[in-house]
């Protein structure tokens, strides 16, 4: 009788330790998580944040105070640009470098700002979420290159903050970046691609379709239905295009649907056409209405792909 007492109280022991060690456990976050949080801060927070204005300028403070909070030390880079309506406007990047074990760099970036009436979960507060999370995720990760994250101001009224960017850059900098990522509007297209330079110099894409496959990732690439944009290539209208032009190798995220309308991306689904600077569509309350389990599940994915991209990212022998 006392044997077994105590093969009981033994038993009592061990599952009490195993319940403490497991509410001990850091709890493990799903991928996108991180990201979801953000796009719905974003939205709720801020609304619209349109380039040159006093919300543009709030939604870079609070993208500089989460780069603080994973350690990194950001900066903003000011420029004077002209909207739309030929008005001079102020605007900025957002800039955060994270060293690696390289100097050569690996440029991420997506912009913040929307159009005028929008909330811009998808366009851009998606791409704003991921790149937040995968700064989280990198924390305490040594990646092969120093990453350079750039949270680029004034897109929306054409590619001011990215052009700017581009245009600070010296010969030697361009010769140091091994390529450029850029991200925007990831949530509410049908489908979810990668894109870079045409054919074998699209070797961006290429790693990150490889990436897909191996985490069995549902991503893949323009089709070429529209000789326009041959198989795997994208037009110039996001921020991957001024450092395109400086000859910097480019891999770009996007959900859209290339199936559809002109078969160029701009129609992103069979269900409502594009979302995009649309204020009836391009909110919290839509997307997840009308395409329930969407944007977790493009954030999850997009989330997944750019930290290992970042993480493995393997420039061909020249």
């Amino acid at each position: 009788m006392k044997k077994k007492w105590i093969a009981i109280v033994c038993c009592l022991v061990l599952m009490f330790t195993s319940f403490v060690s497991l509410a001990a456990a850091k709890p493990r976050t799903e991928a996108g998580s991180v990201a979801a949080e953000h796009v719905t801060r974003l939205a709720e927070s801020l609304g619209d944040r349109v380039a040159g204005t006093e919300d543009e300028k709030k939604a870079a403070q609070y993208i500089v105070e989460e780069l603080k909070k994973v350690g990194l030390q950001p900066t903003l880079q000011p420029f004077v640009t002209k909207n739309r309506a030929q008005e001079e406007i102020s605007s900025q990047n957002v800039i955060a470098v994270k060293p690696g074990k390289s100097s050569k760099q690996l440029i991420v970036g997506a912009h913040y700002d929307t159009v005028k009436g929008v909330q811009g979960i998808d366009d851009n507060g998606s791409s704003v979420g991921v790149l937040l999370e995968v700064a989280k995720q990198l924390q305490d990760k040594k990646t092969p290159y120093t990453v350079t994250f750039i949270f680029f101001g004034a897109e929306e009224i054409g590619k001011k903050g990215s052009e700017y960017y581009a245009s600070q850059m010296k010969p030697e900098e361009i010769k140091n970046t091994v390529a450029m990522i850029n991200l925007d509007s990831l949530i509410a297209g049908d489908k979810m691609y990668v894109y870079g330079n045409e054919g074998k110099a699209g070797w961006v894409r290429e790693q990150a379709l490889d990436i897909a496959k191996k985490k069995k990732l549902n991503v893949e690439t323009n089709p070429g239905n529209n000789p326009e944009y041959p198989k795997g290539t994208t037009g110039d209208w996001s921020d991957h295009a001024p450092f395109q032009e400086l000859g910097i190798p480019f891999g770009y995220f996007e959900a859209t649907n290339w199936a559809l309308g002109d078969k160029d991306g701009y129609t992103q689904t069979e269900k409502h056409g594009a979302i995009w600077h649309d204020p009836q569509k391009d909110n919290l309350s839509f997307i997840q209405a009308e395409f329930p389990g969407r944007m977790e599940e493009h954030l999850h994915t997009f989330t997944i792909l750019l930290t290992e991209l970042i993480t493995h990212i393997k420039p061909p022998k020249k």
